[in-house]
């Protein structure tokens, strides 16, 4: 059964409730749970993509100089000259993610522990971009796991972030990617995973509501289960983090 549980601030507080209710036009969240992943069983779900792309880096400079002109631009100006030439590599970073493999992410830094505790990483920068407009998500990824007999170096949780980020995504997909990585990787418990990040397309552009953000939660596991451990977890990304 598909569980939600709805995530509301009052007064800086983070609460819990588990009945549906409206938010501010500010702030939403879902919390989404996947019953397959909630068992040892479970595995990494992820959206196909080609390893080589189809295109080579001048026709894609090419299209990028279209697409100036469209703008009606002049690509030949001293300003516009290396445009697109930087606008491709900036793109290439920025997803970077495709190229990307968790087992060479990884590299080995999974270690047998007699663990039982939960472990969170907080605050994890998160840049990623909107695949409808390919403007840019920014905001904080909070990840928690509860290991089953084995741990994972805590910069690979980073790691696994920025991979997933640096694609085309949407928020509800970058949550679970992350949740379900954890899961399929170590096995363990349960995982918990909460975003809360600002979309330029909705800031720049749209509806124009700057300041406005939306968090999206995964669990799986013992999180999605218990209810104490999902609000335990809660309760350790409510407050501000003192570190900077």
């Amino acid at each position: 059964m598909l569980h939600f549980v709805n995530l509301v601030i009052i007064k800086g507080q983070l609460k819990v409730h588990t009945h549906c209710q409206t938010f501010s036009q500010t702030a939403s969240m879902t919390l989404s749970t996947r019953p397959e992943l909630t068992s040892p069983n479970g595995v990494v779900s992820s959206i196909p993509t080609q390893s080589q792309p189809p295109v080579s880096d001048e026709e894609m400079r090419q299209a990028v100089r279209t697409l100036l002109l469209g703008l009606g631009e002049d690509p030949d100006r001293e300003g516009l000259r290396d445009t697109p030439k930087r606008v491709v590599k900036a793109l290439q970073f920025l997803t970077g993610g495709y190229r990307q493999s968790l087992d060479e992410l990884l590299n080995g830094a999974v270690f047998t522990e007699n663990a039982n505790e939960m472990v969170l990483v907080r605050d994890i920068d998160i840049f990623s971009s909107c695949e409808h407009h390919i403007l840019p998500i920014i905001g904080k990824a909070h990840v928690a796991y509860i290991p089953n007999g084995k741990v994972i170096g805590l910069s690979k949780i980073a790691r696994i972030c920025e991979m997933y980020g640096r694609r085309l995504q949407v928020q509800e997909r970058l949550t679970a990617q992350i949740a379900d990585a954890l899961q399929g990787l170590l096995k363990p418990q349960g995982v918990a995973v909460v975003i809360e990040a600002t979309h330029m397309c909705m800031v720049m552009r749209g509806v124009q509501k700057p300041g406005s953000w939306t968090a999206t939660s995964a669990m799986r596991g013992v999180f999605a289960e218990d209810a104490r451990t999902r609000q335990e977890f809660m309760s350790l990304i409510a407050h501000k983090s003192s570190f900077h």
